[in-house]
């Protein structure tokens, strides 16, 4: 049970942050009927006034332009679609993106002709660090599309194949040129909280302040994060199975126990040991071992979540789970409350067996023995 919590929940946990190191937690765009595309053919005007009330929410971690456009890119007889994320100087790289080369280099005289593509896309077309690739932005009702030659100088690489297939990072001020837009005009506000619980707040707050919508990561990728919610239902229903497992074996076992020490019951009870007293030895002998395997079963699952948080010797197909080793979050909380339900659940259930310890006649038990 522990294993399987911290699996999950390392899962969910390194999903939900390989979106937002790319989106952010909240987004402020204009109304689109498919919150799931953020291009706007229009921009809006940033705003001062704006940008000063989300930096001074105390839930807000950082704030950031950007400008997305589609583009095709072109190197060596190979030509793939991708978007294009426009970003600025104040933009940071959150630890989370596995970020290879260099930064893009901004000038203050002019945008830099500088690009960063996924690891995925680079292999595609055959391009390393330092080379030069052509991109090609189609114009609504030209026949002649815009051509901008640009250095490939890192690479990232998320693992995720909806962001690693068709998302590339370059200098905003690039595309607000292809795009015929002055300094000020952006397609939104990449807006990263502190914690994920006030996502929904900061949304609210900033759609009641403004004009503009502010969605949430949830509504950008419905898909991903109700598939996320099912890994919960996966958990609960994994769970419930090892409890049944779990409390019909110490059932069983004590039971047995019970039998094969019916010698000694009897000659407790030949004694003079109240049938409550001889039901209480037995409760307490189902309680040390419960205790025992709850204690043992938390060294070793805690042993190997620690080895693999070091070492990550338990693998995975990345294209399949989009990351390629097996994640470990140790909630210490959950692993708190699994133990504590499932000692108790396991003991009123071993209690059943021990009422076949009153219906134990002491003349019959010692008779046939």
């Amino acid at each position: 049970m522990t294993l399987s919590v911290c699996v999950i929940g390392g899962f969910k946990s390194v999903i939900r942050e390989k979106i937002y190191s790319f989106w952010g937690h909240v987004q402020v765009v204009p109304y689109n009927d498919n919150p799931a595309n953020i291009i706007s053919p229009k921009p809006i005007h940033y705003s001062d006034t704006l940008m000063k009330l989300i930096q001074q929410d105390s839930q807000v971690a950082s704030v950031s332009r950007f400008v997305v456009r589609p583009a095709i890119i072109q190197s060596k007889g190979q030509m793939e679609g991708l978007r294009l994320k426009g970003i600025d100087a104040a933009y940071q790289f959150p630890a989370s993106l596995q970020l290879s080369g260099n930064a893009i280099q901004f000038s203050d005289t002019d945008y830099a002709r500088q690009v960063i593509l996924s690891r995925t896309t680079a292999n595609k077309l055959l391009l390393n660090i330092g080379d030069d690739a052509l991109f090609y932005f189609l114009e609504s009702g030209s026949t002649a599309p815009r051509i901008r030659k640009m250095k490939v100088v890192g690479f990232y690489h998320t693992g995720m194949e909806d962001v690693d297939q068709y998302l590339a990072i370059c200098d905003m001020r690039l595309l607000q040129h292809i795009n015929n837009w002055t300094a000020q005009q952006i397609n939104g506000y990449q807006i990263v909280a502190r914690n994920e619980e006030y996502t929904t707040a900061i949304a609210d707050r900033i759609f009641k302040n403004s004009e503009l919508t502010a969605q949430t990561i949830q509504d950008s990728f419905p898909g991903i994060i109700d598939w996320l919610n099912i890994q919960d239902l996966s958990v609960r229903i994994l769970l419930i199975i090892m409890t049944i497992v779990a409390t019909i074996t110490m059932g069983a076992a004590l039971l047995i126990l019970i039998v094969e020490r019916a010698k000694i019951t009897g000659i407790l009870k030949a004694l003079g040991l109240s049938n409550s007293a001889t039901q209480s030895i037995f409760l307490y002998i189902a309680i040390l071992t419960g205790g025992l395997g709850v204690l043992f079963g938390n060294i070793i699952a805690l042993t190997i979540c620690i080895v693999q948080q070091k070492t990550g010797f338990l693998k995975m197909s990345e294209s399949t789970y989009f990351m390629d080793t097996v994640p470990m979050n140790i909630n210490c909380w959950y692993i708190f409350l699994i133990d504590i339900c499932t000692l108790l659940i396991t003991v009123l259930c071993m209690w059943l067996p021990t009422i076949y310890v009153r219906r134990m006649q002491a003349a019959k038990v010692l008779q046939f023995k």
